[in-house]
């Protein structure tokens, strides 16, 4: 079983102007965060605008991300669906086409209770024999996987990791109290949750800022935290600003700022204003 640690990049999905999968350009950025010597390639994440995309783009996504990576990376499908059926369809296609792992939301909008949630993951778990990373972000799921909760879902066999999108570093020490292995994937906390012991991150700024999040993530592994917080502190005001903002619409227009041409959101996901791109460039300016 895939032993997965490191910087995980949950790459943008590029748009054609019709709207369109840009397969071409897709791949290519794709191989721009590879060439930045990423850890880890993960399709159709949040900052992949999975919500904004059919089954069929969804399922075409993972196809060519897991055909094109050829062992250069590792790679995780986001298979999450709102029905257990829907999400073990997803899972076992994503199987069948490479990935290394699994990266699973609990059922969102209207979801179960805690039962339901722990069965969903218990029934999908049964479906594959890849490991499973559970994605914690409550503030869109509506279900918050608690330490405690996420102590119970490591009973089920392949659940091994948890990305903790909270932002809160005390939920991140609390989980790394567990048994289970912790991804962070609050970006404004990313330096403090990889020093305070987390595996790796889920970082959608990565889409823009993919050596930098290589390097600092080696200074930590180094025990070079000096180094580490200078480097952070270049960073910090671009997290700052991403998470406060429409995420999907900033970390593109951040990576576009930064050359990699990754275009805008489907709609409706609307682009930064006129201010907001002002305070985000002079932002991404002090990175250097």
């Amino acid at each position: 079983m895939t032993e997965l640690s490191g910087v995980c990049v949950p790459v943008c999905t590029l748009f054609n102007d019709d709207e369109t999968i840009d397969e071409p350009g897709y791949l290519l950025h794709i191989d721009r965060m590879i060439e930045a010597k990423t850890d880890i390639i993960l399709a159709c994440g949040g900052t992949g605008e999975f919500a904004y995309l059919t089954t069929e783009e969804k399922r075409r996504l993972v196809e060519i991300t897991g055909k094109h990576i050829e062992a250069r990376a590792s790679f995780i499908a986001q298979t999450s669906a709102i029905s257990l059926r829907d999400t073990i369809d997803a899972t076992k296609h994503a199987a069948d086409h490479g990935a290394d792992a699994l990266m699973i939301l609990p059922p969102y909008f209207e979801g179960p209770d805690a039962a339901g949630v722990y069965h969903h993951f218990e029934k999908v778990a049964e479906a594959t024999d890849l490991p499973i990373m559970v994605y914690n972000i409550p503030v869109h799921s509506g279900f918050d996987i608690t330490p405690d909760f996420f102590s119970k879902l490591l009973e089920i066999d392949n659940i091994k990791y948890i990305k903790d999108s909270t932002g809160d570093l005390v939920r991140i020490q609390e989980l790394l109290q567990t048994s289970g292995k912790v991804f962070n994937g609050g970006d404004p906390i990313t330096y403090p949750a990889l020093a305070a012991g987390c595996v790796g991150c889920v970082w959608g700024a990565i889409n823009f800022i993919p050596e930098e999040a290589v390097e600092l993530y080696a200074l930590v592994q180094e025990g070079k935290l000096r180094e580490a917080n200078q480097l952070w502190q270049r960073l910090l005001p671009s997290q700052l600003f991403i998470w406060t903002h429409v995420y999907n619409s900033a970390v593109k227009t951040a990576a576009n700022y930064r050359g990699f041409d990754v275009g805008q959101c489907r709609a409706p996901v609307l682009p930064l204003s006129n201010q907001d791109l002002s305070i985000l460039t002079q932002n991404l300016d002090e990175i250097g």
